[in-house]
């Protein structure tokens, strides 16, 4: 059913670009490879013979049209003989153009003073050959002066006198002589009807035979796939539609070429065929441009890129304008268009919509760069220039974050490609980093204690990175001993760090107090009566126990030893064995 339905559309499709119209196409054609005319003060030819191609174009159109008398006006003759034997010279001649002309219509020249061309005189151009058998002769086309035309070009007499010999050996080998001569004898539209009936019956053969080559091409890998227990190619029919057209419009061809169509039909066939084949191959091309990059996209998202992924979709959206701009100036270049005022005008207006839409351009490319180099990520905690919030959508034009106001905060990706963007979902560990002060009368020995005792709690608990954690005292120039923290707490969770934090100041705040002294403060101590002051019983206990460390040579100062450090790693219960979520390991 596909294939009728395919079949169908394609006849209509070539009956229907078939039946130019013939006037309007001649305006395109002879347009179609030179500059403009230059403006002439020499009196303008009504028949068109002033450029080789017009001659040509000229001739063929009449003989067409059936106007013998005036195709004549176009053969370099004098006026009696012109008038003797100018139609049997003019039918003879246009035979020859339809069934033995070599050369392409397109290249012959729209310039008034023709083309110099090797081993000719100025005035004097060669469109094509005339070829049958092993015979041939050149189409030369001579400049002459016209009293009422002015200067014009004409089939020149040489050529003219070779074609008698060369029309006797066409008729010789005519397919027409095996053809019922009533389809030979009616024409349709300048052409016999046979040659139309033959067209039409082409289309579904080329249909068929494209059918049949691509079915012999697939079935035995499907055959292979099956057999192997594969995945069937379930996606190759989304390009079986434009491959079955192109190689329908080449089979087509092949066999037209056995029709020896008239020149002009020809000439129009192959625009035709060049417009179809062009369509096809560009409907081809967005076709297998979408597989692969839907292919590319899918394996981007499964490693979780999927900045690459919507980087590879805007390609993909990209390159099908590519695409289908190069095939619309291949159709028109088809068509005889000139394409350097084409090119030169999407230039200029390139050059002005740059200009205009700057910035648009900018967050263009800065949106290809964020999607590209993965900076961020939809559902990242970004920090934006103090800007702390979670990133919702990146679009090519902006990026919208949800503040931790839980406003929404839209920033132009041009803007944001050149911002210093601090990434904090993609930290690894969270820095901890405290000053503890102690009070101004807290004692050496208090001191060590507390330092040794915080550095045991640094290493035994199992969320801090030990290689690098210490506590140090840092300063003593506010009159009181400033203790520097540093570590790492080992987390990417953003909650779990503050309650790690939490019970670790928790602990200390509880050796501290173990230790006889206790914090200070940015304020101004005013003692009373009832301020009890250190305790001394605790401080006593601090101080003995420094001194046993002393007198055992066990002082862990400027740290504990490095077997120590390994003994008791990670030996501190956390959570605390109190805690809620603390669970018993039996």
């Amino acid at each position: 059913m596909n294939f009728c339905r395919r079949t169908v559309s394609l006849l209509i499709l070539c009956v229907i670009v078939s039946v130019p119209s013939w006037g309007q196409i001649t305006e395109i054609l002879q347009g179609s490879n030179e500059t403009k005319k230059p403006a002439q003060t020499n009196p303008t030819d009504p028949l068109g013979r002033d450029t080789p191609n017009g001659t040509l174009f000229g001739f063929l159109q009449a003989m067409q049209g059936g106007n013998h008398l005036t195709a004549a006006q176009y053969l370099q003759m004098s006026p009696a003989k012109r008038a003797r034997d100018g139609e049997q010279a003019a039918t003879k001649l246009k035979a020859l153009l339809d069934g033995a002309f070599v050369g392409s219509l397109r290249s012959i020249s729209t310039n008034p003073e023709g083309t110099i061309q090797p081993g000719l005189p100025p005035d004097h151009e060669k469109v094509g050959t005339l070829s049958v058998d092993d015979s041939e002769a050149d189409v030369i086309l001579v400049r002459v002066n016209d009293p009422s035309a002015g200067k014009i070009w004409l089939f020149s007499a040489d050529t003219l006198s070779k074609i008698d010999t060369l029309y006797e050996l066409l008729q010789a080998g005519q397919v027409e002589t095996h053809v019922p001569s009533a389809l030979v004898r009616t024409e349709f539209l300048g052409m016999s009807v046979w040659r139309w009936l033959a067209m039409i019956v082409a289309v579904p053969v080329a249909a068929g035979l494209a059918w049949v080559l691509i079915e012999l091409v697939i079935f035995p890998i499907m055959l292979w796939r099956g057999f192997r227990k594969q995945p069937q190619l379930a996606h190759w029919r989304r390009i079986s539609g434009p491959l079955w057209l192109v190689i329908g419009v080449m089979i087509h061809r092949v066999l037209v070429g056995y029709l020896t169509l008239p020149l002009l039909h020809r000439h129009y066939y192959f625009i035709t065929v060049r417009v179809v084949f062009t369509i096809g191959v560009g409907w081809l091309a967005l076709r297998v441009l979408a597989r692969i990059m839907e292919q590319l996209r899918l394996r981007a998202i499964a490693r979780g890129s999927t900045g690459t992924g919507s980087l590879v979709l805007l390609g993909q959206r990209i390159l099908k304008v590519v695409v289908v701009l190069f095939a619309g100036l291949a159709v028109l270049g088809a068509l005889g268009f000139n394409l350097t005022t084409a090119l030169a005008g999407l230039g200029i207006g390139g050059l002005a919509i740059g200009f205009g839409a700057q910035k648009t351009i900018e967050n263009l490319f800065g949106g290809i760069s964020l999607l590209g180099d993965e900076v961020i990520r939809v559902g990242d905690a970004c920090n934006f220039s103090g800007r702390v919030g979670t990133v919702e959508d990146i679009s090519l034009r902006s990026t919208r974050i949800r503040t931790v106001e839980r406003t929404e905060l839209s920033i132009p990706n041009g803007t944001l490609a050149t911002m210093n963007v601090e990434n904090l979902s993609r930290r690894d560990k969270f820095l901890f980093n405290p000053t503890l002060g102690l009070r101004p009368e807290t004692t050496p020995d208090q001191l060590r204690f507390v330092l040794s005792q915080a550095r045991r709690i640094l290493y035994q608990h199992p969320k801090i990175e030990t290689a690098s954690a210490r506590i140090r005292l840092a300063a003593l120039d506010q009159g009181w001993p400033a203790l520097e923290v540093f570590s790492y707490v080992v987390t990417r969770d953003g909650a779990e760090f503050t309650a790690i934090r939490e019970d670790i100041l928790l602990q200390w705040m509880t050796l501290v107090e173990e230790a006889g002294t206790g914090f200070t403060f940015p304020s101004q101590n005013v003692y009373l009566g009832r301020n009890r002051g250190i305790d001394q019983e605790k401080a006593e206990q601090a101080e003995a126990t420094v001194r046993e460390w002393r007198e055992q040579r066990q002082l862990p100062f400027p740290d504990f030893a490095p077997e120590e450090i390994s003994e008791i790693r990670d030996t501190l219960p956390y959570p605390a064995p109190e805690s809620a979520l603390h669970r018993n390991s039996g």
